[in-house]
């Protein structure tokens, strides 16, 4: 029976290691260095058809330099306390964006985030609005030459009014508003001066012109298609770049209002119609000039348009960082459904993803830094398994205590294993122990383990938020490396020819993964030591395995982990005490005591 419960325990032990390294090697491999595509040809196709798809032919332009792309259309600049960037005339577009309060990196010079990006360079990203009709002729495209009759630079409580007339008796207005943070409000009007009705129906459209060029390379961050659609259900609809590019698109979207567009690790381009507008909503993917176009689709009702009379329709177009409370105010002041989910939460932990980013977010409220919000969160998390630990711990002191007498009775009956097994049983009763106990913990914090890793990797909360001297971006690994002495040596081992590579990712270990080490090493000390002497080489080993496993991970996570172990072992040390049950901590304070008095 004790060797059944010891298999168990290692059993459970390997299973947690084992889920570990399958989300290093296999769900986030470490491909930070890939080079990114090769600039292509910008081009962009646009499908014909009012249900699926804005109108549009095909525009091939060649790849040019942003400024010279700028430079071939008016504009009209756009200026926010968090954006920067302009609209283009020729065709109406919000094309050309930064995000001022984010920066590339951590360095000192880093640019500003780029969102948007005019076609004709590589990866362009920008956004359109207009009209589609059947039989319509003369309806404003991407090349229109819109007119500003309003306005000079858009502004908080300063909009723009653009006007366009196709000469047929059709007159397009457009006014563009945008509030301090990252919402824009589009209001495009058409006035019908002609003799006969016209049917049009409203679109807005984002695209997207290649991938992420800095995508996130993890299964566990959602980058691509993302919406909520309202019907029957309210519905939130996720399709990878993969997926999109693999089947061609998406299926067509009906909804009344909710919001549909495409996501980054960090950052957001959605559309938002009217929540009570109904309206379709489509992905779409198309290949042109070998070059993979991705948009984000949502098409009107058709409305009749008599001589004489005009009609308005208003779309919102967010362009900026999923920060989850201004997420959240967004869908509290607009009615926007589940506006927070543009944040991957997770599909099976959002149960547990959610109330810790919130706890997380209130606890950085009240102390200033996420560093140390983190630790606080850690002392909760404890907290709430303190009772379950503490009864575990005991078990393990105890197991602990009685190993002299297990050792004791396997020699005694080595040549009766039922007897023995029984003796041990009868042994573990009177001591009150349960081997299995000390697995417990573990497996209650595996979810807590992996909804924080979860929330550190997708929430911007936690992009370049520093915590002491050199962590700089909680969300990413340690900075550091043994390689060069922890930048004593001022060299960098990714240039090392032919093992650079390696040691820059596998190999690469920072000051927080061997704190991490040490404190899972003391861990591991402070249980009773397997009766197999290879298990004990195991259990030995184990340490210096998880160190080059956790290296990699966001040293936010490692500070978690390892400020968890300390607590654990705080506690583990107290009941050993009060067991009078010898420990490591003990072991190594008398020898450094020792040391000190022979040197006196």
């Amino acid at each position: 029976m004790q060797d059944e419960s010891r298999n168990t325990v290692i059993f459970l032990v390997c299973a947690l290691a084992l889920f570990v390294v399958y989300n290093f090697f296999v769900l986030q491999p470490a491909a930070k260095h890939r080079q990114i595509e090769a600039a292509h040809q910008a081009a962009i196709a646009q499908a014909a058809g009012v249900a699926a798809s804005p109108p549009g032919g095909a525009v091939h332009v060649p790849a040019a330099t942003r400024q010279a792309v700028l430079a071939a259309s008016p504009r009209v600049p756009i200026a926010t306390p968090s954006l920067k960037g302009s609209v283009a005339l020729r065709g109406g577009r919000i094309d050309d964006l930064f995000l001022t309060q984010y920066r590339e990196s951590v360095e000192k010079n880093s640019p500003p985030v780029e969102l948007l990006r005019p076609e004709g360079t590589p990866h362009a990203s920008f956004a359109d609005f207009g009209w589609t009709g059947q039989n319509v002729a003369g309806l404003p495209t991407y090349n229109t030459p819109w007119t500003l009759t309003q306005g000079t630079t858009l502004a908080p409580g300063q909009p723009i009014v653009l006007s366009y007339n196709n000469g047929a008796g059709l007159t397009f207005t457009r006014r563009i508003d945008v509030d301090d943070k990252f919402m824009f409000t589009v209001t495009d009007t058409a006035a019908n001066a002609g003799a006969a009705p016209v049917t049009l129906a409203p679109y807005a459209s984002i695209q997207r012109q290649g991938l992420p060029e800095h995508p996130a390379n993890s299964s566990i961050v959602h980058e691509g298609a993302v919406g909520v659609t309202v019907g029957d259900k309210t519905i939130l609809t996720l399709i990878n770049f993969k997926d999109l590019t693999k089947k061609g698109g998406g299926p067509d979207l009906p909804s009344k209002g909710g919001w549909l567009g495409i996501t980054d690790k960090y950052f957001l381009a959605a559309l938002i119609p009217g929540q009570g507008e109904r309206v379709t909503g489509q992905f779409g993917h198309e290949n042109s000039a070998g070059l993979d176009v991705y948009a984000a689709n949502v098409v009107g009702q058709p409305r009749q348009l008599s001589p004489g009379a005009q009609t308005s329709e208003t779309t919102r177009f967010f362009a900026g960082a999923k920060v989850v409370p201004l997420l959240r105010d967004y869908e509290a002041r607009l009615g926007i459904p589940r506006f927070d989910d543009a944040v991957d939460w997770g599909r099976y932990f959002f149960w547990l993803t959610r109330p810790l980013f919130t706890l997380m977010e209130f606890i950085y409220q009240h102390v200033g830094t996420f560093g140390v919000a983190i630790l606080v969160l850690t002392v909760v998390v404890r907290a709430v398994f303190f009772p379950l630990a503490n009864k575990s711990y005991e078990s393990m002191t105890k197991m602990k205590k009685v190993q002299p007498l297990v050792e004791e009775l396997r020699k005694k009956y080595k040549d009766d294993p039922t007897k023995q097994q029984q003796e041990m049983l009868a042994l573990y009763g009177r001591e009150k122990v349960n081997p299995l106990a000390g697995c417990l913990p573990i497996l209650f914090q595996i979810p807590v383990f992996y909804s924080l890793y979860k929330v550190l990797t997708v929430t911007i909360e936690m992009r370049q938020a520093s915590f002491l001297g050199w962590i700089h971006d909680l969300s990413a690994r340690d900075p550091t490396t043994v390689w060069n002495l922890f930048g004593l040596i001022p060299w960098n081992p990714a240039h090392v020819p032919l093992v650079g590579g390696i040691l820059d990712t596998t190999l690469h270990i920072g000051v927080m993964p061997l704190i991490y080490g040490v404190s899972m090493w003391l861990s591991t000390a402070m249980n009773p030591p397997a009766p197999d002497p290879a298990q004990q080489r195991i259990f030995q080993f184990m340490p210096i395995v998880f160190t080059f496993i956790m290296a990699p991970f966001a040293v936010g996570l490692l500070i978690y982990w390892t400020w968890s172990n300390m607590l654990a072992i705080l506690q583990q040390y107290v009941i050993m005490r009060r067991f009078k049950v010898d420990n490591p901590i003990d072991r190594i304070a008398r020898a450094l005591t020792g040391r000190a008095q022979a040197k006196v």
